[in-house]
């Protein structure tokens, strides 16, 4: 029985890092939560772990000293770090360093293409990396040997995929913190869902929230579409919701969304969707991996009910393939025998610069935790470390100057429907069936710092 610690800081990041240690140690998986910037709030945990053995866990977050001397009282065997870039670096530093060192696993918590440089940048010290298709462990191995940054990875079916049919008719759109991006572009999916709902006033249209007022995200929001919903006369059958994917899927019989993996936790369960393209098709809004899928549509599909099921050969590369090609409970268990007998060698050397020292390390661990890595010595680098950073920035962009093509401008999405001007928010109606305890009125996200 393999010993496998997972290491979390927010909430996508938790529901990952418990989903994927269940499947790689059912029987010795233990969880602990990093205090951050981005710590899930008691109702994101909840959510997050709905499905796992941790749900009623009060699993109270740990600062980074007291995580890495938790992990040397435990003595697991692996660690997976389940943590946004900045902090996965810093944590698996700390824990590289530790004498009889746990093998190290890491990776991302849904899609990974395109195969980013910070991926790889911030987890180098990982003795393997997680990835959930063939098609991403193709495309990161790639760009592993394109920087020259040698790494393992290893593939695991997206945890919190479920093959049960849903039980409703539901039309849920999927919220994203970073796309669409412009006021305009998430105005317009605000006018969508009003549309639908209008067009079926049988049909519950359910828009599907990362967080509540007050909490933190893996992602700044800088939009919050339910703040947004203020702004139009809102049909009774346009609610919201923020409990679990799971949970919402339950009840779903359409998904609609512009690039979030809860579309393919919807088709893995025979629910049709659509990947909206009226915002482009690029890297920047995470939608490339669906070329080729057959679920790229239009907001005039998702009026006429237009959703689409993926095609086989997509969904056997991407996400859905056959259980015999998961590779990471193999792998895991090879890197572990290796560390019993004393022949995992030293911890993988980060790619990341060390020039600095103690000084340096102090700036990392405080610039990815926040004040949550309180001392001397990080406020020092704070010191030392911010107007040095603005002047290289600034010295950059004047060499920069001249040289750069011009961008072009982004294509707006059309709106399916004319935007109602901003009036009153009326009290909802009651529906005929009743909602789920966790759908509410419209909450306000809070923001937070962007991070890779």
């Amino acid at each position: 029985m393999t010993r496998l610690l997972a290491l979390a800081d927010s909430d996508s990041y938790l529901k990952w890092a418990a989903g994927t240690a269940e499947r790689l140690a059912p029987e010795g998986a233990g969880l602990a939560l990093i205090a951050s910037p981005v710590a899930p709030s008691a109702a994101q945990r909840r959510a997050a772990l709905a499905q796992t053995r941790w749900r009623d866990a009060p699993l109270a977050p740990h600062s980074l000293a007291a995580l890495v001397e938790h992990v040397r009282g435990e003595r697991p065997e692996a660690v997976l770090v389940g943590m946004r870039g900045p902090t996965a670096a810093v944590v698996l530093a700390e824990l590289a360093a530790l004498p009889g060192r746990p093998v190290l696993l890491s990776g991302l918590p849904g899609v990974g293409i395109p195969a980013s440089r910070k991926a790889l940048f911030y987890r180098a010290q990982a003795d393997a990396m997680i990835v959930h298709s063939l098609r991403e462990r193709e495309a990161f191995a790639a760009r592993a040997q394109q920087l020259g940054w040698p790494q393992r990875f290893a593939v695991a079916t997206l945890p919190f995929l479920e093959r049960h049919p849903s039980a409703g008719d539901d039309i849920v759109f999927a919220a994203q913190a970073l796309v669409p991006e412009s006021l305009a572009d998430r105005r317009a999916i605000i006018a969508l869902l009003v549309a639908l709902a209008r067009r079926n006033p049988d049909r519950r249209v359910v828009l599907k929230l990362r967080a509540l007022d007050g909490e933190a995200q893996t992602h700044d929001e800088r939009y919050p579409l339910d703040a947004l919903l203020h702004e139009v006369d809102r049909p009774a059958n346009l609610l919201t919701r923020h409990d679990s994917m799971l949970a919402a899927l339950d009840t779903a019989g359409a998904l609609i969304t512009v690039s979030s993996t809860a579309l393919i936790e919807a088709v893995a369960r025979g629910i049709p969707g659509l990947a909206l393209t009226d915002f482009g098709v690029g890297d920047a809004l995470i939608n490339t991996v669906f070329e080729g899928s057959g679920l790229f549509g239009s907001m005039d599909d998702a009026l006429e009910g237009r959703f689409r099921m993926p095609t086989p050969g997509w969904s056997a590369r991407n996400y859905l393939h056959a259980p015999e090609h998961d590779d990471a409970q193999a792998v895991l268990a090879e890197l572990v025998a290796r560390r019993e007998a004393g022949v995992l060698g030293a911890a993988r050397r980060p790619v990341r610069s060390t020039l600095g020292g103690p000084l340096r390390a102090a700036w990392n661990r405080r610039t990815a935790l926040g004040a949550h890595e309180a001392g001397l010595l990080p406020a020092l680098a704070l010191v030392i470390g911010v107007p040095l950073r603005a002047g290289l920035v600034l010295g950059r962009r004047v060499v920069g100057r001249g040289g750069r093509r011009p961008v072009a401008p982004v294509r707006q999405a059309q709106v399916p429907m004319p935007m109602p001007q901003p009036q009153p928010q009326p009290q909802p109606q009651p529906l005929e069936t009743q909602p789920p305890a966790a759908m509410s009125p419209t909450p306000t996200s809070a923001s937070t710092t962007p991070t890779s």
